[in-house]
């Protein structure tokens, strides 16, 4: 099942002041990227419930600003445009609508929404537009941990996620597009992972059943 991320793409614009005291106005247009994922078959269908924990990043990535990387020891914003949310607040709604979308799991909740068998937290360790030279690509790099909840509980697995995307052009549009694109790969591998260990977790024998240790 292929669905959009439900925040489609915006090219809102919006006027910022310039300064408290009514100064000069500076125009903002705001970005949601679009995620779309198509369902693994293979991937199993699960039972248990899930629990998504907002991704950690650091203060620039944990903002609406859109994150550029000009050399290799230099991170700056793109002017005048915004993100719709932070990009932590937007990979976990959509990684939640993959989920959903899946027809794989038998209930995904959001932090606060409800106390799953399985938590996923995660690290976002890169949401930027990389320049190698004159060509910008975007990378989206998130360090994820599957944990089982309640009694017994603890680490079940924890893996790396990466994907890079170059975009149609280095103007925002492009790059905007290139950043759904690659949230959309990233997501696919953590759904299709964390249904197969959680999956494996959940099925083993537990202590003192028959199987068990």
């Amino acid at each position: 099942m292929s669905r959009a991320f439900r925040l489609a793409p915006v090219a809102a614009l919006v006027l910022l002041a310039g300064c408290a005291l009514g100064g000069p106005k500076t125009e903002v247009s705001i970005y949601a990227p679009q995620v779309r994922i198509q369902a693994d078959p293979a991937w199993p269908s699960v039972d248990w419930r899930l629990t998504l924990g907002t991704p950690d990043a650091n203060a620039l990535l944990d903002s609406q600003r859109i994150a550029v990387r000009p050399s290799r020891d230099r991170l700056q914003t793109y002017k005048g445009a915004r993100w719709v949310d932070t990009a932590p607040q937007m990979l976990q709604l959509a990684l939640a609508e993959a989920f959903e979308d899946s027809g794989k799991i038998a209930s995904v909740s959001r932090w606060g929404g409800g106390r799953g068998d399985f938590a996923l937290y995660s690290d976002l360790r890169a949401f930027e537009t990389v320049y190698e030279g004159d060509a910008p690509k975007v990378v989206v790099e998130i360090q994820a941990r599957l944990v089982k909840s309640g009694q017994g509980g603890g680490l079940v697995a924890a893996r790396r996620f990466r994907a890079e995307v170059a975009p149609a052009g280095a103007q925002i549009e492009p790059v905007v597009a290139a950043f759904g694109e690659a949230m959309a790969q990233v997501n696919a591998q953590i759904v299709g992972w964390t249904l197969v260990e959680g999956e494996r977790a959940f099925s083993a024998p537990k202590p003192g059943a028959p199987g068990g240790k």
